[in-house]
């Protein structure tokens, strides 16, 4: 998905939850459908934990996509997360995050 695309859905009125925003678009019949992933670097400081959140976000869209979702969407983490852990993402706070997005979708 290119960024003029990803700045298009991001206009629209996101689905949201206390850490993410979740921007649809409209179903395109004859277009495989995109996914735009924004895990801002101030908002997960380190790498591993935004490479394991775009990883956790990736499955759990495929999956919903298979199924329900048939359109573009686009994932935004909107608050920091590790405030409690030092700044690293635990197995508690991920499964938060997890339920969080699978709640949205």
């Amino acid at each position: 998905m290119n960024s003029a695309r990803i700045s298009e859905l991001l206009k629209t009125r996101p689905k949201t939850s206390l850490f993410w925003g979740l921007y649809l678009a409209s179903s395109n019949p004859e277009a495989k459908p995109d996914l735009g992933i924004a895990v801002a670097k101030k908002l997960a400081k380190r790498a591993v934990d935004r490479n394991r959140l775009k990883r956790m976000i990736r499955e759990l869209v495929r999956g919903a996509q298979a199924t329900k979702l048939n359109g573009d969407v686009v994932v935004k983490l909107k608050k920091p997360i590790g405030r409690e852990t030092r700044g690293r993402l635990r197995k508690a706070e991920k499964e938060v995050l997890r339920a969080q997005i699978t709640g949205l979708i």
